[in-house]
């Protein structure tokens, strides 16, 4: 009978043939998928092209965020409100939505690389620009945002607000979600991978094109509004909400959202720090988070026609409690000493299988209820009233407290408390949603044994707060490499910041390290010494006279405070994104680094290195930049052929530019790509080597803004550092050491007219394609450094027009500097 009613309701809406519009749903979810799927790669492509823009901060990024779904939820809001009578079928509006976000796809390709010009013109640091930049954000992404947000409102007004078709809609959003999983792994692992941002936002836009396509087709198909069959317990179980006993619904979904994004913050900062930081790590938590959401709203939606919706809603939340302490408790006591050493494999889809497991060990049972939740909450204020109202009233008050718990866990709770009590705080929060909307429904029951549940589960969600252990301390300096190395080093800190974590300990050796997000990125080992002090005396000593320099990151503050000793510099700008590593480096490594910090020609700026040579109208005499590896998310930015072009234009005439290349934890494709878009700027720059028992370990390369190199006078050389004024110079050079001119001039390695066989057919790292990190994170287990060098040193020749002095000096230098034989 039920069923006949439907058909006669879509003759009557159509005036035609009987249609059965069930059938045609699971169209309408592959269509939904697929809008989902091409969401995804943009926002991936976004936030990499974004991110050129306005810098990698937390802050910069949060903002970014912020403007990302501030428009979802206007969307989401706004569409609905327009006038429901005058408009045309639903799943026409959704093809022109789709259609819609296509073309602003392309406009974002076109006009954000034209962007950063007025950006650079306009501002260039601090609060002002801090603004500029959510302007920015706001003016690229609200027009496809806002797009994106309402187009579930824009098909719910093809259901009605029974609890078959709340279902219907519940799983639409599942389907969405599912379609969001799938891009995110096609963008995350092949279309970055192997074309560029070009080529993804193509793709994605072919998808909005084919989603528009199929949306315009069906409608003709389709009559104005389904009314999906309901059984006769679903059609008495429904209970009519109103606006006014609705509020409790909203806010639950609104502290939903904000415990969902919270702990994807501080889950996303956690696992990178263990499995390690690369795009792909990136690529699987997020799969697996919107998975998790996938899968939970698909179970939701089945179970709002079954259960109560407020209930099952607050009994999610409740779930929720125990979900979170089980996954803070799998990150802090099992997931590190699991018996599995993925660096063991150099085989990266082998460990991207292990990796994917143990993510989906820790996180999916709560993302699976954070999932259920928008479905439940759909189905709990559900009432005698428009679908696409209900839907954008629901996912507004989602997306918005996603907001609210993304910038506030990232920027506030994180660096303040640390991601222990941030933890704590989530299970705190989802207890808190859950008694907005059990309260009301315990209330009306005027039961005891229901005030004593509540009041049972709320010392219970007590318990699980204060069982939160925070994750060791070994974890936050060695990450990836915990079970190879916590055994054998004492942690004297630790500290999360507002942008990474950082560690200071002492190896079994007596060695002070220093870690950054689970690396180590500095010691007092004579080789890292040596490399970082070099990178900052050699150009100092190749420069005629430098007054100024730039340093790029400032690790220990080894590579800053070289030149502390030398006579003529004046100013030493450091540009360092981690606020919390200055004060803390300069506590364990002050005499190390000569105590730069605190010196009267230092001036800190704390922002993103790119954006602030973006931005800074200042030039320099030598800039030296020592980033964090390339297969480290967003840090190929420093390594792409842009950046070295903004590098050189902030030289000034004579200038000299060195940068850091590892040669471990890499490859060859790596390396060459590296050296190959280096030197595509830099044309005369040469390889200085930093050894390890005459093998391999990482090597700098040196630029000049000069179209010919300086040639080095080993005798004039000699003369300047056996001067007064280079005395500091000259016993810091010993510290690590280099005695004589021979022992910094054998650490020659090659320059690019001899390595341009090598070098050729290598990868340019461009702006548009960053493939660097792509590459870079396939391969973070392998150990080649050996290999490559002998390598490069196979094209090793003795540089007789860049190297010059008396015959008592090159005679011992000749032999060092032949090509070794591989």
């Amino acid at each position: 009978m039920a069923r006949q009613t439907t058909l006669n309701h879509a003759e009557e809406v159509r005036g035609g043939p009987v249609l059965d519009t069930a059938k045609y749903f699971p169209v309408l979810m592959i269509l939904f998928a697929a809008s989902g799927c091409a969401a995804l790669i943009y926002e991936i492509v976004w936030y990499q092209l974004l991110q050129l823009v306005i810098g990698s901060t937390a802050v910069s990024l949060g903002v970014l965020l912020a403007t990302f779904m501030g428009g979802l939820c206007l969307g989401s809001i706004g569409l609905p409100r327009l006038r429901a009578a005058r408009w045309p079928h639903p799943l026409r509006i959704y093809a022109l939505i789709e259609a819609g976000i296509g073309a602003c796809g392309i406009l974002v390709l076109v006009v954000m690389p034209l962007a950063d010009r007025v950006y650079v013109a306009a501002i260039g640091h601090g609060l002002p620009a801090i603004l500029l930049r959510a302007l920015l954000c706001a003016i690229c992404l609200l027009p496809p945002t806002l797009l994106m947000g309402a187009s579930l409102p824009a098909v719910a007004r093809w259901v009605k607000t029974t609890p078959r078709g709340v279902s219907w809609l519940g799983l639409l959003y599942a389907g969405n979600t599912l379609g969001a999983v799938f891009g995110c792994l096609l963008a995350g692992f092949y279309l970055l991978r192997v074309f560029d941002m070009t080529t993804a936002t193509l793709m994605a836009v072919a998808i909005n094109a084919a989603a528009a396509l199929g949306s315009f087709l069906l409608s003709k198909r389709l009559p104005q509004q389904a009314a999906p069959e309901e059984t006769e317990a679903e059609r008495s179980a429904a209970i009519p909400a109103s606006r006014k006993d609705s509020w409790p619904v909203y806010v639950t979904i609104a502290l939903s959202g904000a415990a969902a994004l919270g702990a994807e913050v501080v889950w996303t900062r956690l696992l990178g720090l263990m499995l390690g930081a690369t795009v792909y790590t990136f690529s699987i938590i997020l799969a697996v988070f919107l998975a998790g959401l996938a899968l939970g709203s698909g179970a939701g939606a089945r179970l709002s026609r079954a259960l109560r919706p407020r209930a099952a809603l607050g009994y999610a939340q409740l779930l929720l409690t125990a979900a979170i302490a089980w996954t803070a408790f799998m990150l802090a006591k099992s997931l590190p000493y699991w018996p599995v050493n993925a660096t063991l494999s150099t085989s990266p889809w082998y460990t991207f299988q292990i990796d994917l497991v143990r993510v989906i060990w820790t996180i999916l049972p709560p993302t699976l209820l954070w999932g259920a939740s928008f479905p439940l909450a759909l189905a709990a204020a559900a009432g005698e009233e428009d679908a696409g109202r209900l839907v954008g009233g629901v996912y507004a008050a989602n997306t918005a407290g996603a907001i609210v718990g993304a910038l506030s866990f990232s920027i506030v709770v994180i660096p303040w408390v640390g991601t222990q009590q941030a933890e704590r705080a989530l299970i705190a929060l989802a207890a808190v949603s859950a008694l907005f909307v059990l309260a009301p429904v315990v209330w009306s029951l005027r039961n005891a044994l229901g005030y004593l549940a509540l009041a049972a589960s709320m010392l219970i969600a007590g318990f699980f707060v204060s069982s939160v252990s925070p994750i060791p301390k070994a974890m936050i300096a060695y990450g990836r490499r915990f079970l190879t190395s916590y055994t054998r080093s004492e942690i004297w800190y630790v500290g999360e910041g507002l942008n990474s974590s950082i560690a200071i300990s002492r190896w079994d050796d007596g060695a002070i390290q220093f870690h950054v997000s689970g690396k180590v990125e500095a010691s007092t080992e004579m080789y890292d010494m040596r490399l970082e002090r070099m990178l900052g005396h050699l150009p100092a000593l190749i420069h005629r006279r430098p007054e100024k320099v730039l340093v790029v990151g400032f690790g220990a503050g080894v590579t800053a405070g070289s030149f502390v000793t030398h006579p003529y510099i004046r100013r030493i700008v450091i540009c360092e994104i981690e606020p919390l590593i200055p004060p803390v480096a300069t506590r364990y490594f002050g005499q190390a680094n000569y105590n730069v910090l605190h010196d009267p020609r230092t001036e800190m700026i704390y922002d993103d290195a790119r954006h602030f040579v973006l931005t800074t109208p200042e030039k320099f005499d030598i800039i030296t930049s020592d980033p964090i590896h390339p297969w480290v998310k967003g840090s190929a930015t420093l390594y792409s052929k842009e950046y070295f072009e903004m590098v050189k234009a902030h030289l000034n005439p004579g200038g000299v530019v060195t940068q850091w290349v590892p040669l471990y934890e890499s490859d060859e494709d790596i390396v060459k790509s590296e050296m190959a878009t280096f030197f595509d700027v830099f044309p005369n720059g040469s390889i200085w080597a930093n050894e390890i028992d005459a093998q391999g370990y990482d090597v700098y390369l040196l630029g000049e803004a000069a179209p010919s190199p300086t040639k080095i006078d080993l005798d004039a050389l000699q003369a300047k550092l056996d001067s007064a004024p280079y005395a500091r110079v000259a016993q810091s050079l010993r510290e690590v050491g280099f005695g004589t001119t021979t022992d910094i001039l054998r650490t020659y390695a090659g320059r690019e007219e001899d390595l341009r066989p090598w070098l050729a057919g290598a990868a340019i790292n461009r702006d548009r394609n960053l493939r660097l990190q792509y590459l870079a994170g396939l391969a973070v287990n392998n150990n080649r450094e050996g290999v490559i060098y002998d390598e490069i040193l196979s094209y090793r020749r003795f540089p007789s027009d860049l190297i010059a002095g008396s015959p008592e000096r090159l005679q011992p230098l000749l032999p060092l500097l032949q090509p070794r034989m591989r």
